[in-house]
């Protein structure tokens, strides 16, 4: 058999890159927590309420059914869901004027600081990476660039989304 020792180096090196990648993001959020810059750490939102309020971050005002669907949750979860996010004063609810019995949700000011917050706690992670040499900053990007095309060409279809899974 040709190249089954090769293959099986290979396969054991990938192994052990991926491992040391694995330990290396682990450490990473590690020191980023030490220092209170992942904002993840110290909110009181729920996951479904966070993600409620980055999907409007990122749309902007949305439909009742239409952050329902983004969520991946009911109507009914959705108006539990919203209805605490409004008593924190994050976001607003209002009649869609063009059709009364559609229901719109968007952020408030507050909201808006709270997804700024998180989206911020990134820009942070980058002026620490401003600090590095040349060299090192040209290989992470060629890293990123890497992982992006991949991640691109795997893009699930409609309907086709895996939920994320942890080892």
């Amino acid at each position: 058999m040709s190249g089954t020792a090769k293959d099986d180096v290979n396969t054991d090196e990938k192994d052990e890159l991926l491992q040391r990648i694995r330990e290396l993001e682990e450490r990473k959020i590690r020191l980023f927590a030490r220092n209170r810059s992942l904002p993840l750490l110290t909110t009181t939102l729920t996951i479904q309420q966070l993600k409620a309020l980055m999907l409007l971050g990122l749309d902007g005002d949305l439909s009742s059914n239409e952050l329902a669907e983004g969520l991946g949750t009911g109507v009914a979860t959705l108006t539990g869901i919203v209805d605490r996010l409004m008593a924190r004063g994050l976001v607003h609810r209002w009649e869609a004027p063009e059709d009364r019995r559609v229901r719109r949700v968007g952020l408030t000011e507050e909201g808006r600081r709270v997804v700024a917050e998180f989206w911020g706690a990134g820009q942070r992670h980058y002026a620490l990476l401003a600090q590095l040499d040349a060299d090192t900053l040209r290989g992470l990007a060629t890293a990123a660039e890497a992982l992006c095309r991949f991640l691109e060409s795997e893009e699930p279809q409609d309907g086709d989304e895996a939920p994320l899974q942890t080892p």
